[in-house]
């Protein structure tokens, strides 16, 4: 579907309850709350939703307090997901998006599942991205708490512009939201540097248990339950712990394994672009962007790391 398109059929509706995906992040959270504001400034009654609570740092975006939890069915004539690549990411709100036919999907993950009745999935760096062209096609006039919001997206997808998944539309766009009056310092400073005491000892265990694998070409981190309890860190505070086992010589797939519940965990995977860890996620029913991608796994923690390390080695 066009975002022409797109645009245009949101724009028909009185009302539209916006979708983020749980575990959320900065580009689903900017996405929903810029989408929110846009719609609204139409006149079009709107709401975010996510299944999760917002994460702490994100507490200095005055609006991502304002995410509900739970909905009435029928309450909104029109349901969208932003940064949503399948219906598993709504978790328990997923009976919920889907109790109305007009279901819309905003994304830019290659790996998106295409389950919404109308769907515009377009490859950016961010949904952000998609986001902000969708709003200039509806005519909205781009606040500074707007842009904020969008590029708070951009920044957090792209590692603050030091992923590859930079283009020169994603400066483009960065540099539009600057003028528009989002805040790059500040969002910089938010989700990069500032951090709670108990984030900054929770890295230091996790990194000082990290291990090498195929002759230094996978690194795994692993952050346990007993790390959590010992530290006193939450889980959305390990945002941005992968990034350090990438940033080794020699690396070109990084792992981090995060244990969520009783032999549950989440698995994220980087690559240098060697290797698609999207066709890595993909082995295991999850998926993402070639370079950026994750999925779920049960069971021992060490069944668990042996068959990421033989996967991953399929691949390198």
């Amino acid at each position: 579907m066009k975002i022409t398109d797109f645009s245009r059929e949101i724009a028909g509706f009185k009302s539209a309850l916006i979708f983020s995906h749980v575990r959320p992040d900065g580009d689903t959270i900017g996405s929903a709350m810029a989408l929110k504001e846009g719609l609204k400034s139409l006149g079009i009654r709107a709401e975010t939703i996510c299944a999760a609570e917002i994460p702490e740092k994100y507490s200095d975006f005055k609006l991502a307090g304002e995410f509900l939890r739970d909905a009435n069915k029928g309450e909104f004539e029109a349901h969208i997901a932003v940064d949503c690549s399948t219906e598993q990411m709504f978790s328990n709100l997923s009976p919920l998006f889907f109790s109305t036919k007009n279901t819309f999907n905003l994304d830019h993950h290659i790996s998106n599942t295409k389950y919404a009745r109308r769907n515009c999935v377009i490859g950016n760096a961010s949904c952000c991205e998609n986001v902000f062209i969708v709003l200039k096609e509806l005519g909205v006039t781009i606040t500074p708490g707007i842009a904020n919001s969008l590029l708070l997206g951009v920044v957090t997808d792209t590692g603050c512009f030091a992923h590859k998944n930079v283009t020169p539309a994603t400066l483009s766009a960065a540099s539009e939201l600057v003028s528009y009056g989002a805040d790059l310092n500040a969002i910089n400073y938010s989700m990069f540097k500032a951090q709670p005491i108990e984030r900054a000892r929770l890295f230091s265990i996790v990194t000082s248990g990290m291990k090498t694998y195929h002759g230094g070409k996978l690194a795994v981190i692993a952050v346990r339950a007993a790390d959590f309890a010992a530290t006193g860190a939450a889980q959305d505070m390990t945002e941005g712990f992968i990034d350090f086992p990438l940033s080794v010589n020699g690396v070109e797939v990084a792992v981090s394994i995060m244990e969520t519940g009783e032999k549950t965990f989440k698995i994220s995977y980087r690559s240098k672009g060697k290797v698609n860890v999207n066709d890595v996620a993909k082995t295991f029913g999850g998926g993402g962007h070639v370079l950026a991608s994750g999925c779920m796994l049960n069971g021992y923690f060490e069944d668990v790391l042996d068959k990421i390390v033989f996967t991953v080695g399929n691949y390198l």
